[in-house]
């Protein structure tokens, strides 16, 4: 038996079940990861892109954001097939939760896309019509003015910045930051939170395309191994957790995803 049939069998809509993604999620995609080789901060300074600087210097803040947008998202394809598998999994009741360190929106558009292909008004196994995506970074697609707290598509935002218009400001004359957390940013506690007791209920929990590094997310796998759950991480690299995992699996998202949402499939018509 593989690790992912293994693991598949673990899965059932009983399960309480929560996925952690990082980079090599999106990176199928076309959203450059940050760290390593070929990552952004070998093109770009991360002191251009601090909350001080925001607050000290936004038009220059926003000019050099415009270009990190530009890096980040020029080249993105929309959503990709692991992204699209674990919607379906999250749709059908395989996964209760997913949690992510990506700032891409691409959970939200696959869930958007798998809804529309499937049935609109289909209820999710917590009868809400709406995926469970817990956005631990934020979303780089959305603004949020300072001051009123008005958040916004970013896209004519960056519009306005590539018109010189900066620091771009919202109807309320407050100025707009993108909505995610910046270099010596807290990130919002409530959040945190969030995502430390779905690792906490988790009966599985599922690390895919994270390098489990960053903190706060980094701890999620243990917080999950501590209270019993199964832990499983899918990635190419080693990360520090793999010795706590019950399974690890050294496979490009975009093959291990699909399969995994095949197998539980397949398991749960045989029960």
């Amino acid at each position: 038996m593989s690790d992912l049939e293994s693991l598949a069998e673990e899965i059932d809509r009983d399960s309480t079940v929560v996925a952690l993604t990082g980079a090599g999620t999106s990176a199928p995609s076309g959203v450059p990861t940050f760290r390593g080789d070929g990552g952004v901060w070998e093109r770009f300074e991360e002191g251009q892109f601090t909350y001080g600087r925001f607050r000290s210097d936004p038009g220059g803040f926003w000019r050099d954001r415009l270009e990190l947008q530009r890096e980040l998202f020029g080249d993105v394809s929309g959503p990709n097939v692991a992204h699209e598998a674990l919607a379906t999994m999250e749709r059908d009741g395989f996964v209760d939760a997913i949690c992510t360190q990506n700032t891409d929106g691409l959970h939200e558009a696959a869930a958007r896309a798998v809804s529309e292909r499937a049935n609109a008004g289909a209820k999710r196994k917590d009868g809400t019509a709406e995926a469970t995506i817990l956005e631990l970074h934020g979303n780089a697609k959305r603004v949020r003015c300072v001051d009123c707290g008005r958040r916004t598509d970013a896209d004519p935002v960056f519009e306005r910045v590539a018109n010189d218009d900066v620091p771009p400001r919202c109807s309320c004359g407050g100025i707009y930051k993108p909505d995610v957390v910046l270099f010596g940013e807290q990130l919002p506690e409530a959040a945190i939170q969030r995502a430390q007791s779905l690792a906490r209920e988790s009966d599985v929990f599922l690390a895919i395309g994270s390098s489990l590094v960053v903190e706060p997310a980094a701890s999620l796998p243990r917080l999950a191994a501590s209270t019993g759950a199964t832990v499983a991480i899918v990635t190419l690299e080693s990360t520090p957790c793999d010795g706590l995992a019950d399974v690890v699996c050294r496979e490009d998202v975009t093959d291990a995803l699909p399969r995994l949402n095949e197998l539980t499939i397949d398991d749960s018509d045989r029960s």
